[in-house]
């Protein structure tokens, strides 16, 4: 028996899921672990509640559904394209609000028409809102994780500072941290004499003798942590990343992407004009873009309500394009929230890759929403 009470259009939602042909599936509450702390983000993994099995192997109350969902469509070998649905509890430590809430959403597996794909995540999320909350209008935030990745490559910084900025994305605290590192470099302090020489030198193979030798003199097990080749490795990139500058000028072309904030209708012009007056070519995530504009306008979804904010993120790190999340007007709650994951499916274990978007609704936000009409 749950815990806490099913809202009473929850048979409203699995209604609007059956006409959109969305089949309802359900997991299990208690699930591995593994997979939410390696691939969902260090903001959800401070969040989840973790227990062990009698073996000692990591578990966790379901913080999520996206996950779960993906990992029983791997496992049951299901084809593509393939529509699930689901309804029910998730639990992880919240700001603010319970820590055990319902969750409900679609999630779309190996659509390769990916601007249709996106376009109807949207369209779902929004239709299925306007029936719950009849004369509300709604407002949506839209952001383009593979935008601003094509940004920052374009930008031709070291692969590792590539990384750094785009596990930021969508946290601007830490995304501007990171920038002033950047144009203010800190150099790597602290290493051995000899260690340092090597480092500088780039000769790898000395240092991971180097390495070898004061490991086993120290008595480290490399069974406990990272072999030589793992730690000679991180250190060469510690050294490459401390002596990188972000010249004024690049500076400035991220300080300007990411303080575009325009209705969505105006967003591909402004995208093409921010790249053209900064010499950069973003190729086919600007046309992934329009396409999606396009495809938004086609499936009748009203554009008016949509505005895109490019440095608009949402904090789960398996998002690869499409990010977005749905208020209702007079409010600042979230009400839903999804987007586009290309690359968890393979990271889960599927042999193919399969493109994939979803978005989920919080449904205790939802209902207060409805008590305050």
């Amino acid at each position: 028996m749950p815990l806490i009470n099913l809202p009473e259009f929850a048979n409203d939602l699995l209604s609007e899921f059956d006409a959109r042909k969305a089949e309802r599936i359900d997991t299990p509450v208690i699930q591995p672990a593994e997979p939410f702390l390696d691939i969902a983000g260090e903001d959800l993994r401070r969040r989840i509640f973790m227990t062990e099995s009698e073996t000692g192997a990591s578990l966790c109350l379901r913080p999520e559904f996206t996950i779960p969902v993906c990992l029983r469509h791997i496992e049951t070998a299901t084809g593509t394209p393939k529509r699930y649905a689901y309804l029910g509890e998730v639990f992880r430590q919240r700001r603010d609000g319970a820590n055990e809430f319902y969750q409900a959403g679609i999630e779309d597996l190996g659509d390769i028409n990916i601007p249709s794909a996106d376009a109807r995540a949207i369209g779902d999320a929004t239709g299925i809102l306007a029936r719950l909350l009849p004369g509300r209008r709604l407002s949506v935030t839209l952001g383009d994780q593979a935008v601003f990745e094509a940004v920052v490559q374009a930008l031709g910084l070291p692969l590792g500072w590539q990384k750094r900025l785009i596990h930021a994305f969508g946290n601007m605290t830490q995304l501007e941290a990171l920038l002033a590192g950047l144009v203010s470099p800190q150099f790597v302090t602290g290493l051995d004499d000899d260690i340092a020489k090597l480092v500088a030198s780039g000769d790898e193979q000395a240092l991971v003798a180097h390495l070898e030798q004061e490991m086993q003199a120290t008595g480290y097990s490399t069974n406990a942590g990272r072999s030589p080749l793992e730690i000679a490795r991180r250190l060469k990139e510690k050294l490459i990343l401390s002596e990188t500058r972000l010249d004024d000028a690049a500076f400035h072309v991220l300080e300007e992407f990411l303080s575009l904030d325009v209705p969505l209708v105006n967003a591909s012009a402004a995208l093409a004009g921010f790249a053209d007056a900064a010499g950069l070519k973003l190729g086919n995530a600007l046309s992934r873009f329009n396409g999606r504009v396009g495809a938004l306008a086609d499936a009748g979804v009203d554009l008016s309500c949509l505005d895109y904010r490019a440095a608009f993120g949402r904090p789960l790190d398996y998002y690869t394009g499409l990010v977005f999340e749905v208020t209702a007007e007079g409010s600042s709650a979230v009400l839903a929230g999804g987007g586009r994951y290309d690359r968890l499916l393979t990271f889960l274990g599927a042999t193919d890759r399969i493109p994939a978007v979803g978005f989920s609704f919080w449904l205790d936000r939802i209902e207060t929403e409805r008590a305050a009409v």
